[in-house]
């Protein structure tokens, strides 16, 4: 009988870090295409807001993401979520207050209102006093 030797083996495979894809294409590739043919790998809603061409205020956030200001507040909610701009800091308002955000690969394709929720999680406290019949047995201090 063979002996077996002790330690790792050569076929154990290191998982690599797959590389982000949209719909196939890599994020540079994404960068490069024109808005048409990006329009074209988007679900239909996306598409049609997309070749229907953006209205003037997209069209100024598109431009304050390119020109890589810094702590861009933003009202625009229903904005898609473009190629150019992965890795900006947005700050999207949630009807309060605005949540800065930090727009990832994986989020192309969304709106922006998708990723600020614009309630917030109900807490119940306890009953208040005279919110019950038996509250009125309770001593208030």
């Amino acid at each position: 009988m063979a002996k077996k030797k002790k330690g790792k083996s050569k076929t154990t495979l290191k998982k690599k870090e797959e590389e982000f894809t949209y719909r196939g294409y890599t994020l540079a590739k994404l960068k490069k295409m024109k808005l048409d043919n990006l329009a074209d790998l988007m679900c239909a809603r996306q598409r049609r807001k997309i070749k229907r061409t953006f209205r003037a205020e997209e069209e100024k956030l598109l431009e304050e993401i390119k020109s890589g200001k810094e702590g861009i507040k933003t009202h625009l909610r229903d904005a898609i979520v473009l190629p150019s701009m992965v890795g900006t800091k947005i700050g999207i308002h949630d009807g309060k207050s605005f949540e800065y955000i930090e727009i990832k690969t994986e989020m192309i394709g969304h709106y922006l209102g998708e990723l600020v929720l614009t309630r917030k999680k109900v807490a119940h406290g306890a009953a208040g006093v005279g919110a019950t019949r038996s509250s009125k047995y309770v001593p208030l201090k």
